[in-house]
């Protein structure tokens, strides 16, 4: 008897374990990506985007990133104003969380940045909606400015946006800290 209960147990595990790897498979054979999903944890995208908000992407190796320059000559939107949404990691560094910001431009190397020095590289220039400059005149990482975004730091392209569906993964990672959430990270925006 007890081991009938065991082996049930064990085939609804298995089933469980069947459908979340065919769900995932799926998912990464559409989207290119691991990193299905992203909670947005800051208001710097409002009004397009909101604290809570899960924000599914698309791997930057299946698309064309359109800037706000572009998107604004081509009539090209996204969330709900010109360009590309995108999720990078600030400065390369996998030790920092990664940021969900609009592409505004690109500039190549030694080009002026929107606070007037030189660009060290070739790289977008991004912002958040809400913020009044762009994160490479206004954000630190450490105690070093953020970089324009190289392409190879590009963890997404934001094609989707599900209100409230990144709250439980915001508060994993309050409650718990030391739970590290993949894919599903928590980005301040």
């Amino acid at each position: 008897m007890a081991s009938d209960w065991l082996v049930e147990l064990c085939k609804l595990a298995l089933e469980v374990a069947i459908i979340i790897g065919v769900v995932v498979s799926v998912a990464y054979a559409a989207t290119g990506t691991w990193h299905l999903g992203f909670a947005v944890e800051s208001g710097s995208m409002e009004p397009h985007m909101h604290v809570g908000d899960l924000i599914f992407v698309l791997s930057p190796s299946r698309t064309n990133i359109i800037t706000y320059e572009e998107g604004k000559k081509i009539g090209y939107k996204t969330f709900g104003d010109y360009g590309d949404v995108i999720i990078y990691r600030p400065n390369g560094r996998n030790d920092v969380t990664p940021i969900i910001h609009r592409a505004m431009k690109w500039v190549e190397k030694g080009e002026e940045m929107p606070d007037g020095r030189p660009a060290p590289h070739a790289g977008y220039i991004t912002k958040g909606d809400a913020n009044p400059y762009a994160d490479q005149v206004a954000l630190l990482v450490g105690h070093e400015r953020v970089q324009p975004v190289k392409p190879e730091w590009i963890i997404g392209v934001a094609r989707a946006r599900v209100p409230f569906l990144g709250y439980p993964s915001i508060a994993l990672r309050k409650i718990l800290p030391f739970l590290c959430l993949r894919p599903l990270f928590c980005v301040p925006s």
